[in-house]
């Protein structure tokens, strides 16, 4: 017989025995359909993640100054600390980010300073929206990629007055400004836990959530996003005046690892002879390379513990196969006896078993997809499908059919045409 006529005998026999069959493949369906599921679920997440990172600056480095032998931490600069605290005389001065920014004024685009001032309330009667007051600068639009609806940013001019003007997020207007009305030049009183401030909002940006947002908040209405004021505002009652984090926008072109190597090798000469503290220089693209290459390994690692129950499936295929021999001794009796050589009975019972795993493989890629997709949504990701672990999936369910069936078609292919005949 032919592979076509093998094939249409290998599907009239597992329609001849649905349940059979299907429980047969079940194993490699659970299998197929984990792999697949936990890729495309690990895929949608490593996606979203390199994209937040992204928006947070994909040419953009990081100097931070930490204690000497810290290593560099994984994610956004102001989550990064130190163990102890650094004097004044150890951070950054406005004077030293000056000489810095002249040193490389050809290849810096902006540099983005920042000053958390702490957790507060917007509050008017009934209304309400909670808030992180960050300091910024002009700079830090362009570094954390702020996009505004209306208004304006922080500029330089209120920085030097150190003006009492805040940009706001299109969610805390939502909250406390309804039914449509203009926020622009509006005043907001923000509740501290020792103060109270009033600011002029001078600019709406559009709030987008982040995998570093705060995730206590039990509603959206809860939802702390930050208000920006002018740093000089937001540092004139801290200790120092200085900085311990400042992130630098490459301007178009510059490749960032060679960028990065020089400031650090300019910084390392700053600290040279401060015996306790450096300055650590990092970029975005080692960030997510970081980000990226643990996610793989936890996803490998999944996928492989997943991938047991293909063993388990194969087994399964194989002991079914060995049963269907011993069904059809007599067949294969007769087969021989006609003249059919070992290698065509052979092949008719590995191409049954490929066929059940191919079946079970389409079933398992179909169930897979729908299981990763229904797994991204869940997890708010957009789902991302990985067409090399389906062509992968597809070649694995052959193998295992070539694998885990020859050995019973072996078995029936060496059989005694004599003795088959005579088997009851």
């Amino acid at each position: 017989m032919n592979i076509t006529e093998n094939i249409l005998l290998a599907l009239a026999g597992l329609k001849a025995n649905k349940m059979r069959a299907i429980l047969t493949m079940l194993g490699i369906i659970i299998g197929i359909a984990s792999v697949i599921a936990i890729v495309n679920v690990g895929n949608s997440l490593t996606a979203s993640i390199n994209s937040s990172l992204k928006d947070m600056g994909g040419n953009s480095i990081t100097i931070n100054i930490r204690e000497r032998g810290a290593d560099d931490s994984v994610g956004p600069s102001d989550q990064r600390v130190t163990a102890g605290i650094p004097s004044e005389n150890d951070l950054l001065s406005d004077e030293a980010i000056e000489t810095f920014k002249a040193r490389f004024t050809d290849r810096i685009d902006t540099i983005s300073l920042s000053y958390a001032s702490g957790f507060g309330k917007g509050q008017d009667g009934r209304l309400y929206a909670n808030v992180v007051v960050m300091g910024v600068n002009d700079g830090y639009q362009k570094a954390s990629n702020v996009k505004l609806n209306s208004g304006r940013f922080i500029n330089d001019k209120d920085i030097k007055t150190a003006k009492k003007v805040a940009v706001v997020s299109d969610k805390l207007v939502n909250n406390m400004f309804p039914q449509g009305k203009e926020p622009l030049g509006q005043e907001i009183k923000i509740y501290y836990a020792d103060k109270i401030d009033t600011y002029t909002i001078i600019g709406v940006y559009k709030y987008t959530t982040s995998l570093f947002d705060d995730a206590s908040s039990s509603s959206e209405k809860d939802k702390k996003t930050n208000l920006y004021i002018p740093v000089t505002l937001a540092m004139q009652d801290a200790t120092t005046k200085n900085y311990q984090t400042l992130t630098v926008v490459t301007k178009t072109g510059e490749d960032t690892t060679t960028f990065t190597n020089d400031i650090k090798t300019y910084f390392d000469k700053m600290y040279l002879n401060n015996k306790k503290w450096e300055a650590g220089v990092t970029n975005m693209e080692s960030t997510i390379s970081s980000f990226s290459s643990i996610l793989g390994s936890v996803q490998l690692a999944v996928a492989a513990i997943a991938a047991i129950s293909l063993m388990v499936g194969g087994i399964g295929v194989m002991n079914i196969m060995l049963v269907s021999v011993t069904e059809r001794t007599r067949e294969i009796g007769t087969r021989k006896a006609l003249g059919a050589r070992n290698a065509s009975i052979k092949l008719q019972f590995m191409v049954e078993a490929v066929i059940i795993c191919l079946i079970g493989g389409v079933i398992g890629i179909i169930l897979g997809l729908l299981l990763g997709y229904l797994g991204s949504m869940l997890l708010g990701y957009p789902a991302k499908v990985s067409a090399t672990i389906i062509l992968i999936s597809v070649s694995l369910t052959m193998m295992i059919g070539i694998f885990f069936g020859y050995y019973p078609a072996n078995k029936a292919a060496k059989m005694d045409p004599i003795d088959a005949l005579r088997y009851e």
